[in-house]
């Protein structure tokens, strides 16, 4: 949908890709919203509020690729009982989505932080991957790629509408452009980290 073929959305890690487009990667960089980050070395509690323990532990093992050397320097620390700052559920249909970041904690027990609404053990575990790895991200305060002013996509905007304004999204158009063509300040507003492959 863009007429950049060479886009990589930042929101996942590296491990996916081939060792060219690594080396590529490296000069990249991710755009964090500064509101939302997270200091290093915090320690972030995670907790299921429902889902099959099998799909409980698939999310879980996803997740911590994030805190892997080399990525960000946090800790996840996913407990069975008491306050969480990230929660999530598994409300199918609802779709998937993460608050971002530290906005996390702003939201009152027992509210969902993050949804995976269409994640069931069924699910293969590269859909899985995708899907945690992307969540997780926002979780740890980085925005969308294509949300980063000094990005450069040139959007196909008739195709984009087209195909966010019909099933399963169903958008209108201030959804579209609040999530797909806002672009976030610069300066103040963000700080470009870089994304290293392990």
């Amino acid at each position: 949908m863009t007429d950049n073929e060479h886009h990589y959305c930042v929101c996942m890690t590296p491990a996916d890709l081939s060792p060219e487009d690594q080396k590529r990667l490296q000069s990249h960089r991710a755009a964090l919203l500064k509101a939302a980050r997270w200091s290093n070395g915090d320690i972030i509690t995670v907790k299921f509020l429902e889902g099959p323990p099998q799909l409980q532990n698939r999310v879980q093992e996803v997740a911590e690729e994030w805190t892997a050397p080399g990525m960000a320097n946090l800790t996840l620390d996913f407990r069975d009982d008491g306050p969480a700052d990230i929660r999530i559920a598994f409300q199918q249909g609802n779709g998937s989505w993460s608050y971002l970041g530290t906005m996390c904690r702003q939201l009152q027990e027992p509210r969902p932080t993050m949804n995976y609404g269409w994640l069931t053990d069924n699910s293969p575990d590269d859909e899985v991957r995708r899907v945690v790895l992307h969540e997780f991200g926002h979780a740890l305060g980085l925005i969308h790629e294509h949300q980063n002013p000094q990005g450069g996509i040139q959007w196909k905007i008739a195709a984009v509408t087209k195909d966010l304004s019909g099933p399963p999204n169903n958008w209108n158009d201030a959804t579209i452009q609040n999530n797909i063509f806002k672009k976030y300040p610069l300066p103040t507003s963000l700080q470009l980290t870089s994304i290293r492959s392990r």
